[in-house]
């Protein structure tokens, strides 16, 4: 039972996923009299974009939400939606050299080294890449611990993708992109808040058996060849 509505909620999350690009496509081609606005270029790179990052937030998601409702199936869900914000991210990125630039390749090493935006939001496509093609179980138990050291990355990529929207949606005029930083900043915060109280140090004097009127054990308290004589002669 379990494992068909993880089947179900799986197809779910790939129709979700894929309604933005299907959408867009739909408004691309004019379909029942909609399209992509007057300047349709902006529209696709806005569209995916915002897709990634929407994406790449609800992954983050899945372990608060998982801890929070106890539904731990959740879990199972968290590589597939990570694949789609990556998938996203690289359409963005397609879009933006393809319609955008038109391949201008010289152009696009000029944005890329000194319009800082994109200088963000490419080292977050690049930092995503390890993290697309390590997320296969085989991947995982290759690397062992380095994975999860690796996956950890994810953090700041969402950083990267976060400054890269905030610095083109001019931010100071808009309220969308704050809401955004506090989408961040309360996932990141959740995380963050145990981290910090594993890696204080403990005020509390350390308690022993006696303090809490524990009687330690008899080999605590007596020699082994004292026990035996009290006992029945043979060995415990």
């Amino acid at each position: 039972m379990a494992s068909r509505r993880v089947t179900v909620g799986k197809i779910l999350v790939w129709a979700l996923c894929l309604s933005p690009l299907a959408w867009l496509l739909a408004r691309g081609f004019g379909v029942a009299g909609t399209s992509l606005g007057a300047n349709p270029v902006e529209m696709v790179l806005l569209t995916l974009g915002k897709t990634a990052l929407n994406l790449l937030l609800i992954t983050l998601a899945v372990t608060p939400a998982r801890r929070l409702t106890g539904y731990h199936q959740l879990i199972r869900f968290r590589r597939l939606l990570g694949l789609f914000a990556f998938f996203y991210a690289a359409l963005h990125f397609c879009a933006y050299a393809i319609l955008d630039l038109r391949l201008a390749w010289s152009t696009l090493l000029v944005d890329v080294t000194q319009r800082p935006f994109i200088t963000a939001g490419m080292l977050a496509l690049l930092g995503m890449i390890p993290l697309a093609v390590t997320s296969t179980r085989g991947m995982q138990r290759r690397l062992g611990r380095r994975w999860q050291t690796l996956h950890k990355t994810v953090y700041g990529v969402a950083l990267l993708a976060l400054v890269h929207f905030l610095w083109q949606a001019k931010a100071d005029l808009e309220p969308e992109p704050w809401i955004y930083a506090a989408l961040l900043a309360t996932l990141l915060g959740y995380r963050l808040v145990p981290w910090l109280r594993r890696r204080l140090p403990d005020a509390k004097p350390a308690v022993t058996a006696a303090d809490r009127g524990i009687e330690p054990p008899p080999s605590a308290r007596e020699p082994r060849n004292q026990r035996r004589e009290q006992g029945d002669g043979h060995p415990s």
